[in-house]
């Protein structure tokens, strides 16, 4: 009886400790701390509605890495500066949004590894036919290049007529010495245009001999003028004033505020409007109030895709030139003891064919 007595006892004991236990363990749980995260509205790496929903890729991206973190998190707006000013002080873990890897930021908070690589693009209105044509008319190039051929016809048709007009009747028939000069230069043009006449066109000696020396100089003089004028008047660039960041200290221009496109215009000494938002910025550029705007390259194509759809941006394209590469991290908080979990969770996150499905559905051309 006393050892059933004493087994009970240990019985109840035991059962004591493990409810002990299972308190204590339920207490650590519930006391795990819940993630404070910030977003920014980048459409379409976020988008916010009224009801403080958030989605797009970032949102969808931090979703996959909370879920391996097994952790929770709450949501709130900020505006970008606002977002990173909250890292700073450490009012927020994570702010997830577009935002761009850059030594200035990395000096007040910390990143993750990156999540999407895109570039700095120059954004502006398609021009019409006309504008085009007259493009074509006022290039300097073009002019420059003109100017060349006839120098260079000219000095041909001069150098052959001092030589063959004495001896020569059959290149220069005409009767009077104007006629004879006009059918001098157009020797020229037709020597350096088609190549050399037949060989016994000429009479004299050094006529024959230099023929062959302009011979060769007009076939690289063609070629090299061919060259040029093809890469300055093709029509994708007469379609715009812009060609380069260069270009843009001439036009009106336009970058969403605070951004690293309004920071590289300033760093190049480019006078610029800012903007609070991309709609706006756009619409600006749409009515003809901007003639070229600057922002992130992926924005860009899907903001005026998405755009297009709603009969707006109809004229608006994204140039084909490549200005700064753009890194988009998550933003921490320095020394954040997530960094770690954040990153190895993002590298798997980025390595699922989920994540380039994603990537397919927001930038894909359609």
């Amino acid at each position: 009886m006393q050892g059933d007595r004493v087994k009970r006892l240990w019985c109840k004991g035991v059962i004591r400790l493990f409810s002990i236990l299972l308190i204590f363990s339920s207490f650590f749980v519930q006391a795990q701390p819940q993630l404070k995260v910030g977003a920014y509205h980048c459409p379409p790496f976020i988008f916010e509605s009224s009801e403080e929903q958030y989605d797009g890729l970032s949102m969808i991206l931090w979703q996959r890495i909370a879920e391996i973190m097994q952790v929770e998190y709450k949501v709130s707006h900020y505006g970008l500066q606002e977002l990173l000013s909250a890292a700073e002080v450490g009012e927020i873990d994570v702010g997830v949004s577009c935002i761009s890897i850059t030594p200035d930021r990395e000096e007040h908070v910390d990143f993750s590894h990156s999540f999407y690589e895109t570039h700095l693009a120059i954004a502006v209105k398609n021009r019409s036919y006309l504008d085009s044509f007259i493009s074509i008319i006022t290039n300097k190039t073009l002019w420059k290049a003109i100017c060349l051929f006839l120098f260079v016809a000219i000095s041909v048709g001069t150098f052959y007529y001092l030589l063959e007009r004495k001896n020569n009747d059959k290149l220069y028939s005409m009767p009077t010495k104007r006629g004879r000069i006009a059918e001098a230069f157009i020797l020229g043009v037709l020597f350096i245009t088609k190549g050399p006449f037949n060989y016994f066109e000429f009479k004299t000696l050094s006529a024959r001999v230099v023929t062959v020396l302009i011979a060769m100089f007009s076939t690289v003089f063609i070629a090299s003028i061919t060259a040029v004028l093809a890469s300055s008047l093709t029509l994708e660039q007469l379609r715009f004033d812009v060609k380069g960041i260069n270009d843009l200290s001439k036009v009106k221009t336009g970058a969403k505020q605070g951004t690293t496109a309004s920071l590289l215009l300033s760093n190049h000494s480019i006078a610029h409007d800012t903007y609070k938002d991309m709609d706006a910025l756009l619409l600006a550029l749409e009515k003809g109030q901007l003639d070229a705007v600057v922002a992130d390259d992926a924005v860009l194509r899907y903001m005026i895709k998405k755009g297009k759809g709603k009969d707006l941006f109809l004229d608006l394209t994204v140039l084909p030139y490549q200005l700064e590469k753009q890194n988009y991290g998550l933003v921490l908080i320095e020394n954040s003891p997530y960094e770690e979990k954040i990153n190895r969770a993002l590298l798997q996150v980025r390595e699922t064919n989920e994540w380039h499905q994603i990537l397919l559905e927001y930038f894909a051309e359609k």
